[in-house]
């Protein structure tokens, strides 16, 4: 039996094209009704309509995330029309590319605006009434530029990580009150990559093939602070670790010592995925007096 999310109500952000279109479409099909917003009235117009021919149900809106009062009231339209605001996906982004030696700080503080502040404008505008209502699924999109690095996108992928960070807390905060906050890092095919991936890679990597990922983090059943990697229908998940490290202690040739042992720091066996940042400490004051 295929996953439903009806009725739920679903925001997509940047939903004119690309991967968020193909998000606002798989969701539709799982019995969602969505919101689809996007920079331009026209391609908003043009995804809902798509959407309610399926007969499915879709209202389009035109804003930018960056703008706090025109999030509102997008928030405010979707409560007023369907009751409530169950799901969010901060899809919404741009690209600016260059290698940081030649980058202008602008396109820095842009690419940060868009894609970090604006998910937490967005993610801000619905948290009150999620967790009013006792449910609430969010997703950002984080990218594997920001996981793992990739040149020229210095501005992209401090973005992206500061997304993961986001979601870790919010997923703490936001789980007594049933909100499951999550993360997709896609590989897709769109306008934003269209320069990026070989024309080969380019064919293979359909948005359609990243969307299930997008259904399983919204649903009902969700788990919650995941890092979910998709693309040309793989699924994968990253984790952030910790080491078990080595304890040193004190001394004046500490600096020394660790410097040479800072493989054995490295060695991942072992390896844990911490449960909040507070383990960090309680493991460094566990291995106190430990000779290493």
């Amino acid at each position: 039996m295929s996953l439903s999310l009806s009725p739920l109500t679903a925001i997509v952000t940047g939903a004119g094209g690309g991967l968020g279109r193909s998000h606002a479409l798989a969701l539709a099909r799982h019995g969602a009704r969505v919101v689809v917003n996007d920079l331009s009235e026209e391609a908003a117009a043009r995804v809902a309509q798509e959407i309610i021919a399926t007969g499915g149900e879709a209202l389009p809106f035109a804003a930018s995330v960056t703008d706090e009062a025109a999030v509102a009231a997008m928030v405010a339209a979707t409560i007023d029309k369907w009751g409530s605001v169950d799901i969010l996906v901060n899809n919404a982004g741009i690209l600016r590319d260059k290698s940081f030696a030649k980058m202008d700080l602008a396109d820095f503080r842009l690419v940060l605006d868009v894609h970090l502040m604006g998910s937490v404008i967005c993610a801000k505008a619905v948290w009150d009434q999620m967790r009013a209502q006792g449910f609430g699924r969010i997703l950002f999109t984080t990218s594997s530029s920001g996981l793992y690095g990739n040149f020229g996108q210095s501005n992209y992928g401090a973005a992206k990580m500061a997304l993961v960070g986001l979601m870790q807390t919010l997923a703490l905060e936001g789980e007594r009150y049933g909100i499951h906050v999550n993360c997709l890092a896609p590989s897709a095919a769109t306008g934003m990559t269209e320069n990026i991936f070989a024309q080969e890679d380019f064919d293979r990597l359909g948005p359609d093939l990243v969307s299930p990922a997008v259904v399983a983090l919204c649903s009902r059943d969700a788990p919650t602070r995941r890092i979910l990697l998709a693309g040309a229908g793989s699924f994968e998940q990253a984790n952030i670790t910790m080491t078990r490290g080595i304890h040193l202690g004190g001394g004046e040739d500490v600096a020394t010592a660790l410097a040479a042992r800072l493989d054995e720091v490295a060695d991942r066996d072992g390896e844990t995925v911490p449960a909040t940042g507070f383990v960090q400490f309680q493991w460094e004051i566990e291995k106190m007096g430990v000779t290493a």
